[in-house]
């Protein structure tokens, strides 16, 4: 376990990489988790990218309103979250209405 951790600690990363992790987790619809696993990185390395990587982004307007590149990126985490909830509750009112449009068997009528 100890050589492992060792290997870990003793990792360097190139700026590319970390932006490319980076950009995994605001515009992948990943969980910083899932990004960190898959990439074997630990979450707080991930989250200290994340934050240099948004720091040194410019803010823009959104609706009329000046946001910051991590608001914005919270803003995606939501909307990806909302988009999963809509598609689970669209799955589940297909299978609904399936099953209330079939014609009934010979015995049901």
């Amino acid at each position: 376990m100890n050589a492992i951790v060792k290997s870990k600690m003793a990792r360097r990363y190139n700026e590319e990489f970390k932006r490319q992790a980076v950009e995994l987790v605001i515009h992948g619809g990943k969980t910083q988790r899932q990004v960190a696993g898959e990439l074997d990185v630990s979450e707080y390395s991930l989250n200290l990218w994340k934050k240099q990587y948004l720091s040194r982004q410019p803010s823009a307007e959104i609706n009329a309103q000046e946001q910051s590149p991590a608001q914005m990126a919270a803003l995606i985490r939501q909307q990806h979250k909302e988009i999963e909830y809509l598609k689970r509750q669209r799955d589940i009112l297909k299978k609904a209405m399936s099953i209330l449009g079939e014609e009934p068997g010979p015995g049901m009528r």
